[in-house]
């Protein structure tokens, strides 16, 4: 069985909350158990973190176990060398997702430092990247 982790960044616990014409009304927990019994034979884990320090402890405590990441790492993707280095430093294969297209919003969302840690990115199809990001990583 694959051990598969998504790992979400900052304001992405207000997913089906905030902004649901950008985000969409289902939230995360409602999605995930639709995703698992979606893959009833992928270990689909979650992770959420408003701070920077806690997704790259959580990235090095799994990247070296896990088959696979899927982050999420929101408005970070942007900024964060950080984060970045610390996908670079473990061996699962990661793709990027965003819910929102960030080539059609701001213009300083249109650079992403993440993805070239990662296999892939998949951005602007909602919630439904997540899926396609784990069908890649399996």
């Amino acid at each position: 069985m694959k051990h598969i982790e998504i790992i979400n960044g900052p304001n992405l616990n207000l997913t089906g909350i905030r902004e649901p014409e950008v985000y969409g009304a289902t939230t995360m927990d409602e999605y995930l158990a639709s995703l698992r019994k979606q893959f009833p034979d992928v270990e689909i884990s979650y992770y959420q973190s408003n701070v920077e320090g806690e997704l790259i402890n959580r990235i090095q405590q799994v990247g070296f176990r896990y088959d696979g990441l899927i982050v999420n790492l929101g408005g970070y993707s942007h900024s964060s060398v950080a984060l970045r280095d610390a996908l670079l430093a473990v061996p699962a294969p990661k793709v990027e997702v965003h819910l929102s297209n960030i080539f059609a919003r701001e213009e300083y969302r249109h650079h992403s430092l993440i993805t070239s840690a990662c296999r892939g990115m998949i951005c602007g199809l909602g919630l439904l990247g997540y899926e396609m990001a784990l069908r890649s990583l399996i």
